[in-house]
């Protein structure tokens, strides 16, 4: 199968890895055509160091690799997802599958990233989102990983389950698309607040607390915008929390760490380096909560943080201290 990956970061360059080790023809395209050059030379990605591509990998900066594809995976940042689409819809074959793996909200139009790709290349064309616990320094070495391929289209998010899966790669089909981007979009948000509670010195408890409560919300918002419930308890929900708010290869638990350690928000993402997708998605997802009602104290709390200056003490003290509430809402009805 001719496959193309856009976005040479750390995930699209593990993601071109494995199809190629899962015998595809893949191409791997970089917005920077010295990026493409440098990694064609060294067959290394400085972001996977010490991981080897393989010499079939066709490493290129022209989007023309798009042509004659079977599947076309857009790995590139959330916020280049509508111009790469536009940029690729000219040149797309008919039955093309386009695979989303990146993962956010659309600040001003509040759409997914399949919603957007389907806006710019249009219905004819079926869309996938893979998504769930999968770190690209672990994929690109061969770690066993389990995610989800989701789509309305059933051929479609089954085709990129045979694509993708191996030994080491296990995808499981879904059809709740929306519930499985919504689970990706707003987990960074949480995982940014444990990597703040982490750099503020608290333990096990505090975290547990952070993610399971954490966990409630993303699926009260997400059931409120359309996804299903049993997808927020799954591999891409409470999953990807998981791994997203625990481990050090998280960009946003490390940028939420040194929030902790007292670096503003803006000085955090800088010495990250990299897209921080939470500290967008904290603002596009308050604005869906208060659209649709829905209550979101710790969400509320990291936009405090990240966009008003609060001190993140406070406002775990203002969590704390909230109202007594019931676990769940049925308690006792």
């Amino acid at each position: 199968m001719k496959i193309a990956v856009l976005g040479s970061g750390s995930w699209g360059t593990a993601l071109a890895t494995l199809l190629v080790e899962n015998g595809h023809s893949v191409s791997l395209w970089s917005y920077k055509a010295q990026q493409a050059t440098q990694m064609a030379l060294t067959h290394e990605n400085p972001l996977l160091k010490g991981v080897m591509l393989p010499e079939s990998l066709d490493i290129t900066s022209d989007l023309n690799c798009v042509r004659a594809c079977s599947i076309v995976v857009l790995a590139t940042p959330s916020f280049a997802i509508r111009s790469t689409a536009h940029q690729i819809a000219p040149l797309l074959t008919e039955n093309t599958i386009l695979v989303s793996v990146s993962k956010g909200i659309e600040k001003d139009t509040a759409l997914t990233m399949t919603q957007i790709i389907e806006q710019e290349v249009g219905s004819q064309y079926p869309v996938v989102t893979l998504s769930g616990p999968s770190h690209a320094e672990e994929v690109a070495r061969r770690i066993p990983t389990a995610i989800v391929s989701a789509s309305k289209n059933q051929w479609a998010a089954e085709t990129v389950q045979d694509a993708f899966m191996n030994e080491n790669f296990r995808v499981y089909a879904s059809d709740d698309i929306l519930g499985v981007e919504l689970s990706a979009a707003f987990k960074n948000v949480i995982a940014l607040c444990a990597g703040c509670c982490d750099g503020l010195g608290f333990g096990d408890n505090t975290k547990a607390a952070l993610i399971t409560r954490g966990l409630t919300e993303i699926a009260r918002l997400g059931e409120a915008l359309g996804g299903r419930k049993e997808t927020f308890a799954g591999l891409t929900g409470v999953g990807d929390l998981i791994v997203t708010c625990t481990s050090m290869h998280s960009r946003n638990r490390r940028c939420g760490i040194l929030i902790g350690q007292g670096k503003t928000p803006e000085q955090a993402v800088q010495e990250i380096g990299a897209v921080v997708e939470g500290y967008y998605a904290a603002a596009n997802v308050r604005a869906l909560a208060q659209k649709t009602g829905v209550e979101m104290p710790i969400l509320e709390g990291a936009y405090q943080v990240l966009y008003q200056n609060a001190d993140p003490r406070q406002v775990i003290l203002a969590l704390m201290t909230r109202a007594k509430k019931h676990e769940t809402e049925e308690s006792w009805i």
